[in-house]
């Protein structure tokens, strides 16, 4: 495989975790979210990620030397999804977004999975970036070998 074209797969994947990553966030810092502009609490969001094959453009010198090319797929960012669980109810008749029997809707947001899907979101993006540091190593050693 061209080397160039491992450093844009993981690069394309290091973009797509580091949205991950910032959804992640964005559902923990949203956790006790009551009210959003839309009226009701804030709705948990997941990134749904998906290939993208890469455009195959004719044989050239390039691909003929690496047919696997053919089949290298980046990373991409499909969605981002809303959770469609529902809110978790409280009873609690003083806040100022109850309803008329005092219940108050929460996010639907279990900050244990969040901190875990956290936690992948960052482990990946390190192996990419490692993926890179090789590659890049590689790069380095062939061109210290050709000159």
């Amino acid at each position: 495989m061209n080397l160039f074209r491992v450093l844009e797969i993981s690069g394309s994947a290091l973009l797509a975790e580091r949205l991950r990553a910032e959804v992640t966030a964005a559902n923990l810092a949203n956790a006790e979210t009551t009210k959003t502009e839309t009226g009701g609490p804030y709705q948990r969001m997941n990134v749904v990620f998906g290939a993208r094959p890469v455009p195959f453009g004719g044989f050239n010198g390039m691909m003929l030397a690496s047919l696997a090319d053919l089949h290298a797929e980046d990373v991409r960012v499909v969605s981002l999804a809303a959770d469609n669980t529902p809110p978790v109810r409280r009873f609690e008749p003083g806040h100022p977004d109850a309803d008329a029997q005092g219940y108050v809707s929460y996010p639907a947001i279990n900050p244990a999975e969040e901190m875990v899907n956290l936690m992948g979101a960052a482990r990946s993006y390190e192996m990419n970036a490692s993926a890179v540091a090789s590659t890049k190593n590689m790069i380095q050693a062939a061109i210290t070998i050709l000159g």
